[in-house]
């Protein structure tokens, strides 16, 4: 419901709308220059109202900045580097562009041209993650009632190019672990657990179960901006990993006379094993002299010995299920996804299976 008025300006004629929000506030709009295009804006206020889409147009007159701090503020359940990722994508990519604009005003053909200039000079990863960033703002105008449309929706994305994972053989594993010299355990442990980092590193002396030969990787740790911050792993999901009884003894020489809640991998210094300082001090060189000695060696980084991981578990028999348990993903389909390449073999005994159960069908005729 509500109302349409005329009113003289020096202009000529004009008409004003008046109407009532969800909220039963009054609410006037005018300089409408026809009575007709008055009708159609009271109507579409009715109908939206009706639907329980209307929103308050001097909400959506917001700017993007505001609403995006709100945003940020409200990123309480992200891990703490994806959090400091995100405050890195808004202060140095979205608020340049958009934090002056109103809601009102983002448009998706300024949004595809903008993520189209961005992919000129960042990789397709970086351009999809500050798209993210940009995309959960504007959602969260929308949950928060300013904005009815996400302009940011059906963007066309850089495609991101695969890449091909770096299986490691058992042989390769211990070559690589040799070339690391002390640190060689580190080797051996991510490519026989499968663990992140971040896990491997928050794994502290008390979670190790040497008689059942089982982690419990209930903690893990990050590093955003260089800082050392304790937490849950991915998912936050804690789950039972085994280990092999190759690995029984590095642990046990690992843990040997140390505080139960140390972490078992320490760094020079005592304190956390860090990734950074681990890659550049010991594993990248590690991996060039393989390479030199081994033409088959792919080049990797310690999260591939996580891929390894899997590849050296299916080998030995594993299923799909097992492999996502002990990795940590989501779902199994998520595990398919991501290491389809490994289960082609299944195909084959499939094809194989059905010869065998059709050859044992065939009737001889007397």
């Amino acid at each position: 419901m509500g109302s349409i008025e005329s009113y003289e300006t020096a202009a000529g004629k004009r008409y004003r709308v008046q109407y009532r929000t969800p909220d039963h506030r009054n609410t006037m709009k005018r300089g409408f220059t026809t009575k007709r295009a008055a009708e159609l804006f009271l109507s579409s206020v009715n109908v939206s109202q009706a639907k329980g889409e209307w929103v308050d147009p001097t909400k959506a007159r917001t700017p993007v900045s505001h609403v995006a701090e709100e945003w940020f503020r409200a990123q309480v359940q992200v891990k703490p580097t994806t959090r400091s990722g995100y405050r890195f994508h808004l202060d140095k990519y979205v608020l340049p562009r958009w934090g002056a604009t109103r809601l009102v005003d983002v448009r998706h053909g300024d949004v595809q041209a903008w993520v189209g200039e961005l992919s000129t000079s960042l990789g397709p990863s970086m351009v999809r993650q500050i798209h993210l960033v940009l995309a959960g703002v504007l959602k969260y105008a929308i949950r928060d009632g300013r904005i009815t449309l996400n302009p940011s929706d059906g963007i066309q994305l850089p495609r991101l190019a695969s890449r091909e994972h770096g299986y490691l053989t058992h042989t390769q594993v211990r070559a690589l672990a040799a070339e690391c010299g002390d640190q060689g355990d580190v080797v051996l442990f991510l490519a026989y657990t499968g663990l992140r980092w971040g896990e491997m590193a928050g794994l502290q002396i008390n979670r190790i179960d040497f008689t059942r030969r089982r982690l419990d990787v209930a903690r893990a740790v990050s590093e955003p901006r260089g800082v050392i911050v304790w937490g849950t792993p991915k998912n936050h999901e804690r789950r039972s990993v085994p280990f092999p009884e190759l690995l029984a003894v590095p642990l046990e020489a690992r843990c040997a006379g140390r505080d139960p809640e140390e972490p078992v991998f320490v760094g020079a210094d005592g304190g956390v094993l860090r990734a950074g300082n681990f890659r550049n001090r010991v594993f990248n060189a590690a991996v060039a002299r393989c390479m030199e000695n081994d033409e088959t060696f792919p080049r990797l980084t310690p999260h591939d010995l996580r891929h390894t991981a899997a590849s050296l578990a299916v080998s030995a028999g594993a299923n799909v299920k097992s492999v996502q348990r002990m990795l940590g993903h989501a779902s199994a389909a998520m595990t398919l996804d991501v290491y389809a390449d490994l289960f082609d073999d299944d195909l084959d005994d499939v094809a194989n299976a059905l010869d065998a159960q059709a050859a044992k069908s065939v009737v001889v005729k007397m």
